[in-house]
């Protein structure tokens, strides 16, 4: 252990001056990490700048810092970027990027940059735009030429933001990686040859070094994934791995015979689903394994250090034989050391006792928690009037959402009958969740996690058939990362008969919030309904939305969506930042699917709810 703290001595001994922007080197030389000529051990967290309000950043790498760190680790999300083809935003809010990366080396952090273009991350489609999807003869994570001239294109907008962030620059980046976990897919992916994925793997990582990164390379995948995974002149880490023996073993089978050793994702908790148990590590599970790569010589990066959130419609899903779609929660809290609001844990407290050094700083204080008194919604308004104002698309059979131009959030389809019919509805390409209306009276809900893909339905003369479509997270894991269309993407059948003809789609991407000013009143039971309220505060804080008495939907917080919420759990509240709050009046509009009571108001609470499920009434 003091041979540790003294390679940490050193590592922050010449990390102190780095604000000042001083040149450094570093390589991977003779199975070390070489920091100035000087063998070192890499300690990082992974934390996500897109799932952290920008204000907060430096308060979370301040936190890093405190617990004994000295590297951060983060993915670089495309679809986060690249706003609509062609169009980049590396600069607005939480957009910026070398901010980020400004900031950790200001607070005496090394950077490592994971670029993709896959990234997985429970993130919306692994980090690609939905509209790769449109593009003729585009093959996601294959070596086609639709698909690579994406990949230089974001790759080159990419590095034009970093370049001068690298460490032979002055910067904090010390290493960036090669592709993300591509011995899982190629193992998923058996029905390509080998050859054909390495090609692949082998294209994207020289766009990387053809355009200028000069710091090392690596991959990171499981131990037993590396033929697929590893790539010539990258340093193969695994994922995972806590038996020092295997690690080793596997790393010098594919880095000529020697080191350095490192577990790119040490996971001291695990991602979450909606409808499913919140998983927890014990923080002695944690201490005792980052005790075993400090004895022996082994880098690591904990995945998560710091969760933080999922805004908006930024999550992802997981699919299994079980559930078509496991959709990933709001809170990406991970039982990561540091919680989603920022608050040392007892996981925290414990690795901080054993990183520690003379030089550690002390932990930052926590930003202040507030309650609310109850919100009063004032507001009421049926979803079929926002619609009125939309001018619909129509078309003989209903269309994706890609079809549509619409990435994210809901799609009504609308259908008018002349004639009667009546039988079982069958929606077998539903992606991902609907509520069905005949004449405005609810009759189901269907939904991909649950397998729900039909119900009884009786339509009588002259009368419409609304369906209204949530798209829940794309897929983001695993070889259904090309079959990631959302809404209806497959015929309507009833009674055995496809139902064709004059579809009327409405779309509803709720990218802002929703306009409420012309709109009254009308909302009913068992309708889609958007709500709306206001609050004044005389101080701003964190708090926490408690929608225990909510159905489905999403919430806006002075135009910010800050979320789904989902009743099923395990997740009963909402995340809101202080920052995103103002002294004096502040608006909240939250549109809420299911609508079974009519709502006068929503409350807050100073403590999340992460652990509690209760699961859709007979599922």
């Amino acid at each position: 252990m003091k041979k540790h703290f003294f390679v940490l001595f050193l590592f922050f001994l010449f990390i102190a001056n780095s604000g000042a922007q001083s040149k450094h080197t570093f390589s991977i030389t003779g199975g070390n990490f070489v920091l100035d000529g000087n063998p070192i051990q890499i300690h990082s967290g992974e934390m996500h700048y897109s799932r952290i309000p920008q204000p907060y950043w430096r308060h979370r790498l301040k936190m890093m810092k405190a617990m004994g760190l000295n590297a951060v680790a983060t993915y670089v999300f495309w679809n986060y970027h690249e706003i609509a083809p062609g169009v980049w935003d590396f600069k607005t809010g939480n957009k910026n990027l070398a901010e980020y990366i400004k900031i950790a080396q200001e607070e005496g952090l090394f950077v490592i940059l994971r670029p993709g273009p896959y990234v997985c991350a429970e993130w919306e489609f692994g980090g690609y735009p939905w509209f790769l999807q449109n593009v003729p003869n585009m093959v996601i994570r294959g070596h086609n030429e639709a698909y690579l001239a994406a990949t230089k294109s974001y790759f080159t907008a990419l590095y034009n933001q970093v370049k001068n962030l690298q460490i032979t620059k002055g910067g904090p980046i010390i290493m960036v990686q090669g592709e993300n976990e591509f011995g899982s897919y190629v193992a998923q992916r058996k029905d390509i040859p080998l050859a054909e994925h390495k090609k692949y793997s082998a294209a994207v990582f020289q766009q990387l070094k053809d355009l200028g990164f000069e710091v090392p390379f690596f991959t990171s995948d499981g131990s037993w994934l590396f033929e697929g995974g590893a790539l010539p002149g990258a340093l193969p880490t695994a994922n995972g791995e806590g038996d020092i023996a295997k690690l080793k073993k596997v790393v010098e089978q594919f880095n000529n015979g020697q080191g350095p050793y490192m577990v790119a994702e040490f996971y001291p908790g695990w991602l979450d689903h909606w409808a499913e148990p919140f998983p927890t590590q014990k923080p002695e599970q944690t201490v005792r394994q980052t005790k075993k790569y400090l004895d022996n010589g082994v880098s690591f990066n904990y995945y998560m250090i710091h969760g933080g959130t999922n805004f908006g419609f930024t999550t992802g899903a997981n699919y299994n034989k079980e559930h078509d779609i496991q959709p990933d929660m709001t809170s990406y809290d991970y039982d990561a050391p540091i919680s989603e609001a920022g608050w040392a844990t007892p996981k925290y407290n414990a690795l901080r006792e054993l990183l520690k050094t003379n030089e550690t700083p002390a932990v930052p204080a926590k930003i202040a928690v507030i309650t609310i008194p109850d919100i009063a919604l004032t507001k009421a308004v049926d979803l079929a009037d926002l619609k009125s104002g939309i001018s619909s698309v129509i078309e003989d059979n209903p269309l994706t959402f890609e079809q549509l131009n619409q990435g994210n959030g809901y799609v009504w389809y609308s259908k008018k009958f002349t004639q009667p019919i009546s039988g079982k509805l069958e929606l077998k390409g539903l992606r991902d969740y609907a509520i069905v209306y005949v004449n405005g009276i609810k009759v189901a809900e269907l939904n991909r996690y649950y397998k729900k893909y039909d119900c009884e339905i009786d339509i009588p003369f002259n009368a419409t058939l609304d369906i209204v479509v949530e798209n829940m997270g794309r897929i983001n894991y695993g070889p259904q990362i090309n079959e990631n269309n959302k809404g209806i993407i497959s015929p309507v059948i009833i009674n055995g008969e496809t139902i064709t003809g004059d579809w009327e789609m409405y779309k509803l991407p709720m990218t802002d919030v929703p306009n409420l000013a012309k709109h009254k009143s009308s909302a009913k039971t068992n309708r889609p309904t958007l709500y709306q309220g206001s609050f004044n505060l005389a101080k701003t804080g964190d708090t926490f939305l408690d929608m225990r008495d909510w159905g489905k939907g999403i919430v806006f917080v002075n135009g910010i969506n800050i979320g789904r919420y989902w009743s099923v759990g395990p997740q009963q509240t909402l995340y809101l930042p202080g920052c995103w709050l103002k002294k004096g009046k502040n608006d909240i509009v939250i549109f809420e699917q299911k609508n079974e009571v009519v709502q006068q108001k929503v409350k807050t609470i100073i403590t999340p709810i992460l652990e509690d499920l209760k699961p859709e009434k007979g599922q």
